[in-house]
C-alpha cells in the first residue's frame, strides 16, 4: 500500500510513518501534500435512490453528502457553514443534469424539505425522527403519555405502516384532551399549552407522517427507511480523522475527498 493509502485508510500519524519509511516527518508532510487527489463528483450511476444528509465538525463547519443508496458511492459533496434547503437542491439538480434519474430520496426533514423535492418520493429518516421525539420527550418521560408515545416511537423502524399508524391514532385519541390543556400565565394572563413538549413531539410525528413510510409504499423502487449507510460512513470518516488531529482546513479537505471515494 502505497503512503497516501496508508495516511487515509490506515491509522499512522506523521511521525510513524516518518518511521515505516525512514525520512523525516517533514518529507513525510511534503510527500502527502503533494498527492493529487480526484473529486469526488461525476461517479454516479444511470439511475437510483439518494441518501442526502451533513454532518459537522464544530458549529460552522460542514460537508453535505449525497450518496447512491444501492452501490454505496458518494456521488456529490460540497463544504459549507451551514445547512441549507439551497444546497440541497444544489446537488440533486447537478446530478439530474449529469443524466443521473432520481428513483427517491432519503433525507432528515429539514424544513422545506418536503416541498423543495415534492416531484420526487422523499422518505424521511425514521432515525431522525425518533430522535426529534426524544428531544422533546427526552430518554425518560415522566408523563404516561410520554411513556406511551416513546414506546411507539421505538415501533417506528421495525414496523409497517398501517400498525404504526393505528398505534399513533390510538395514542393520540386517548390523549387529545390531554394534549389540549393551557393554563394561564401568572405574569402576563395569557394562556398557554401545559405540555408543549409532548405536543411538539406529537405534531412532527403527524407532520412527518406522510413522509415516513414511503420505503413501504414503493417497494419495487428498494428506498431504504433510514440514512444509515450514509451515517455510518460519517463515523468511519469522524475516526479516521480522529488520527490525523491538526490538520488544515485544505489538508482536511483532501483527507475526505479521497476516503469519500473509497
Amino acid at each position: 500500500m502505497d503512503l497516501w493509502n496508508l495516511y487515509v485508510r490506515g491509522k499512522q500519524t506523521y511521525k510513524e510513518l516518518a518511521t515505516d519509511f525512514g525520512v523525516s516527518e517533514s518529507t513525510i508532510k511534503r510527500k502527502i501534500k503533494s498527492v493529487a487527489v480526484s473529486d469526488v463528483l461525476n461517479r454516479a450511476p444511470g439511475k437510483g435512490v439518494l441518501l442526502m444528509d451533513t454532518t459537522y465538525w464544530g458549529r460552522s463547519w460542514g460537508l453535505l453528502v449525497i450518496m447512491d443508496a444501492q452501490s454505496g458511492i458518494v456521488i456529490w459533496i460540497k463544504y459549507l457553514k451551514q445547512e441549507r434547503l439551497a444546497d440541497y437542491k444544489e446537488g440533486v439538480e447537478y446530478l439530474e443534469s449529469k443524466g443521473y434519474f432520481v428513483d427517491g430520496i432519503v433525507c432528515d426533514g429539514l424544513k422545506g424539505m418536503f416541498q423543495q423535492f415534492s416531484h420526487h418520493k422523499v422518505q424521511m429518516c425514521q432515525f431522525h425522527q425518533v430522535a426529534i421525539i426524544r428531544r422533546y420527550i427526552t430518554n425518560n418521560p415522566k408523563l404516561e403519555a410520554g411513556k406511551e408515545l416513546k414506546e411507539i416511537s421505538r415501533l417506528l423502524t421495525r414496523t409497517d405502516k398501517e400498525s404504526f399508524t393505528e398505534a399513533f391514532d390510538s395514542w393520540y385519541s386517548r390523549w387529545e384532551i390531554f394534549l389540549r390543556e393551557r393554563k394561564t400565565d401568572p405574569v402576563n394572563g395569557k394562556k398557554r399549552y401545559v405540555h408543549r413538549a409532548l405536543r411538539s413531539a406529537c405534531f412532527s410525528i403527524k407532520r412527518n407522517l406522510p413522509y415516513l413510510f414511503v420505503w413501504y409504499d414503493y417497494p419495487d423502487l428498494q428506498i431504504p427507511n433510514t440514512n444509515n449507510k450514509l451515517e455510518g460512513s460519517f463515523t468511519d470518516l469522524k475516526k479516521k480523522l480522529l488520527n490525523h488531529n491538526g490538520l488544515s482546513k485544505d489538508n482536511r479537505k483532501r483527507f475526505i475527498n479521497e476516503f469519500l471515494k473509497a
